[in-house]
C-alpha cells in the first residue's frame, strides 16, 4: 500500500497526488512512469514519474480525470492509499549534457516534459519551455518549470501568456537562435505538428507516446507503435522516440480503439471496466 501524502489541484480536471514510494523515488530517472492499480481488481493506468523526493520518500504523479478509473483514483484524499505502485518503467530521456533544450508540453503533457526539464537544467543545460492550455485555469506547472529555465506560456482564448498554440510560439523560439535538441509532449495532433515544424530544421524531436498500456512489460502488446517503419512497444522500447521517425497516424487510431468501452464504464458507475487506457 502507498500513503497519500498530498494532493492539489493543478487544473479543472487534473490533480497532483504525493504518495508514498522510497524505492522508486531513489532509482527513478526522468522520462520513466509507473502502472498504478488504485485497488484489488481496478484498472492498471500508467503514469509519468512528474517529480520526487528521495528524502522523503514519494514520488509525483499528475493524473488528468478524463474516465472512470482516472476519476476514482483522483477521488482519494491524503491519509488513503493506493493499492499497487509498480516502477520505475520505460527507458530514461536521453539528455543532452551541454547546449540549448526546448521543452514543448500540452496540456497535461506538461507533466512529462518537467521531470525532462528539470534533468537537463541540473546538467548545465540552457532550457526553454513552451506550454500551453485552453485557458489560464488549464496551465498546470508553471512556476516549477520556471525553476528550470524561460517559460513561455499559450493559451487558445489569449486569458493568459500568448494567445495561440504552443507551436506557433516554437516557430519562432527556432527563428530566433540555435536549438539543439527539442523535447515535445502532449495530444497526438500537437506532438506531430511539432515534428513536422522541426524535420525541414533538421532539430532533433524526441516525442513521449502514450498509447494504450495494460502490463508495462511488453508482454500484452497493447501499446504497439510504429517508429520507422518497425513495431516496438512503448513500455519497454520507449515511452520516447524519435519524432520524425513516428507514425502518428497509426497512433492516433489506436488510441481510439476502446473508446466505446470507456464511455460506457463512464455512464455505469458500477462498471468496472479494466482496460488499459492510459494517459501516461
Amino acid at each position: 500500500m502507498h500513503l497519500i501524502t498530498a494532493k492539489t489541484r493543478l487544473s479543472p480536471n487534473v490533480t497532483r497526488l504525493d504518495v508514498q514510494a522510497p524505492r522508486i523515488a531513489e532509482i527513478r530517472r526522468a522520462g520513466q512512469f509507473v502502472i498504478v492499480r488504485r485497488g484489488e481488481g481496478a484498472e492498471r493506468i500508467p503514469l509519468t514519474i512528474a517529480d520526487s523526493d528521495p528524502a522523503a520518500g514519494t514520488i509525483t504523479l499528475v493524473i488528468q480525470a478524463v474516465g472512470k478509473s482516472t476519476r476514482d483514483l483522483v477521488a482519494l484524499e491524503p491519509g488513503e492509499a493506493i493499492r499497487d505502485i509498480a516502477g520505475p518503467l520505460g527507458h530514461p530521456t536521453e539528455l543532452i549534457t551541454a547546449g540549448r533544450a526546448l521543452c514543448i508540453g500540452g496540456g497535461v503533457g506538461t507533466a512529462v516534459v518537467h521531470p525532462i526539464a528539470q534533468a537537463l537544467a541540473r546538467a548545465g543545460v540552457n532550457v526553454t519551455s513552451i506550454v500551453g492550455g485552453r485557458s489560464r485555469e488549464w496551465v498546470i506547472l508553471e512556476a516549477e518549470l520556471r525553476r528550470c529555465g524561460d517559460v513561455v506560456v499559450c493559451t487558445d482564448d489569449g486569458s493568459y501568456g500568448r494567445k495561440g498554440f504552443v507551436t506557433e510560439a516554437a516557430t519562432d523560439y527556432l527563428k530566433s537562435g540555435r536549438c539543439d535538441i527539442v523535447y515535445a509532449v502532449g495530444p497526438v495532433p500537437m506532438m506531430r505538428a511539432v515534428a513536422n515544424l522541426t524535420r525541414p530544421l533538421g532539430v532533433r524531436t524526441i516525442v513521449s507516446l502514450n498509447p494504450l498500456m495494460v502490463d508495462g512489460t511488453g508482454m500484452c502488446g497493447g501499446c504497439r507503435v510504429s517508429v520507422d517503419g518497425k513495431a516496438l512497444f512503448a513500455c519497454v522500447d520507449g515511452p520516447e522516440f524519435d519524432g520524425h521517425r513516428v507514425d502518428f497516424d497509426l497512433l492516433a487510431e489506436r488510441q481510439t480503439t476502446y473508446r466505446e468501452f470507456e464511455q460506457a464504464a463512464a455512464a455505469r458507475p458500477d462498471h468496472d471496466c479494466r482496460i488499459g487506457l492510459g494517459q501516461r
